[in-house]
């Protein structure tokens, strides 16, 4: 890994067999794109159907300028609270928007499940948003940032096709 940049060769290939008709949500904190199989298990053929992208999100300086605030306790010393982080906001928010799309695409289209592929801490936000009907869908999780790779690299990698 050279400057904090995966490369294809880097990632090991995987051998998932995603049906016919199920989907994969590849995203990060940033961007959410959600495919659709529509090969069969045994070649793929991962098609775009949509894309969300998170807002643009400022510096922090410009978001909040305030200090952080004091918290005075009766038995103990003042302290302070800690700094609002909006960019963890930000990622949170993301997450659950993603959760909503996700929600919507398995009421309207029915999918035959669902592949979720994300770094470790978004996977944690998107399986923490998932209501149990969602959950059951779900035919793997792959804690990889798979988000900047084309779609065709994003096939090869998870089903070794």
């Amino acid at each position: 890994m050279a400057g904090g940049i995966t490369r294809p060769s880097e990632i090991k290939i995987m051998k998932l067999r995603i049906a016919h008709d199920a989907w994969v949500l590849v995203c990060d904190a940033r961007k959410a794109m959600f495919l659709r199989n529509e090969g069969d298990a045994t070649y793929p053929n991962l098609k775009v159907e949509h894309v969300s992208e998170a807002p643009a999100n400022p510096p922090s300086a410009q978001q909040g300028a305030d200090r952080p605030g004091r918290i005075q306790n009766a038995v103990a010393p003042t302290s302070a609270t800690g700094e609002t982080d909006w960019h963890e906001q930000a990622e949170a928010q993301f997450a659950r928007r993603t959760v909503e799309e996700l929600t919507g695409f398995h009421r309207s289209r029915n999918p035959r499940g669902f592949v979720l592929v994300a770094p470790p801490r978004m996977l944690a936000a998107i399986r923490h948003g998932l209501d149990d009907h969602l959950r059951a869908a779900v035919i793997a999780e792959v804690d990889k940032d798979l988000t900047k790779h084309p779609v065709h690299e994003v096939e090869r990698l998870l089903t070794g096709a």
